[in-house]
């Protein structure tokens, strides 16, 4: 495992405040070297629960999956040997940090489709405080190639957003409507009533949020360049399973209860190190839903 590097008290400050920050070069070039590869993988032979936009103007390409690390050893060693659990567990305060799931968002250059202003927490089976996702950039990443735009304190407004798919996909689920979501506002179209805030980023460099974070992020533009961004999402100590209504299916699990801890193989112990849960095996076939 990857000894995490001490955040300083700013950092930790921000993200518990405006529920985002950025960490600079915080993935090695080893790290990046391995992602990039299994990235190539999966976009030539994607996964289970790939998942890919139909381009607004039938050119470039949207490449999306999800739970990637339980098929790809290389991913699987990310998640849990690099820097991330121990940085998590710093963020979050928690005494133990689980593996909630990974996901992969590649756009092509010239690829407009954006990705739609949301917070991520009403699609997952799960519920509590402490959940946070690392969202690491494997090219330079700015404005005009699609760069992260967050809502600073979203995370504290207390409103979850009901879930919609993004876009015309391919492989990607309906929500059921949950009584208890609100509409996401159009963020877009009044962009001036919001405080919005985004930062470009170089290979390497990690956007960490809130999973109640609002964000959003427009197409890539560039036409020499891609985006791609490898996320994890990591949760703490308070977060137990949830059953609701309205969650994406391929993120639930057939052998939770409502309430039930998370700790399985399913949703791995990753931190500390050394757990009886923290080394699952590999899948050897689809993974289990």
């Amino acid at each position: 495992m990857t000894a995490p590097k001490r955040l300083s008290l700013e950092l930790v400050s921000q993200f518990r405040t405006d529920g985002v920050a950025v960490i600079r070069q915080c993935v090695s070039q080893q790290w990046l070297k391995t992602l990039a590869e299994a990235i190539e993988t999966d976009i030539n032979s994607p996964g289970p629960f790939f998942h890919g936009y139909q381009p607004d103007n039938s050119q470039g390409r949207f490449h999306g999956n999800l739970r990637l690390w339980e098929h790809d050893q290389r991913f699987r060693a990310f998640c849990f040997q690099s820097p991330l659990p121990g940085l998590a567990a710093q963020l979050l305060d928690s005494k133990k940090v689980n593996l909630l799931y990974d996901q992969l968002f590649a756009k092509e250059p010239g690829t407009p489709n954006r990705t739609r202003w949301h917070n991520d927490q009403p699609y997952w089976a799960m519920r509590g405080w402490q959940v946070l996702s690392f969202w690491i950039a494997l090219d330079p990443v700015t404005v005009d190639s699609g760069a992260l735009e967050f809502v600073p304190g979203s995370h504290r407004w207390g409103r979850w957003f009901q879930p919609q798919a993004f876009g015309e996909t391919v492989g990607q689920d309906r929500y059921e409507i949950n009584p208890n979501y609100e509409p996401m506002p159009d963020i877009e179209a009044q962009r001036e009533d919001y405080e919005l805030v985004s930062w470009d980023l170089e290979p390497g460099d990690v956007y960490v949020f809130h999973g109640l974070t609002v964000h959003g992020s427009g197409g890539n533009l560039r036409r020499d360049q891609r985006r791609r961004g490898y996320a994890v999402r990591y949760t703490g100590d308070d977060v137990v399973y949830d059953t609701r209504v309205g969650t994406n299916e391929n993120l639930r699990s057939s052998a939770h209860r409502d309430g039930d801890p998370l700790d399985s193989e399913r949703y791995p112990l990753v931190w500390p190190a050394g757990n009886a849960l923290c080394e699952p095996a590999l899948a050897g076939q689809r993974p289990s839903r």
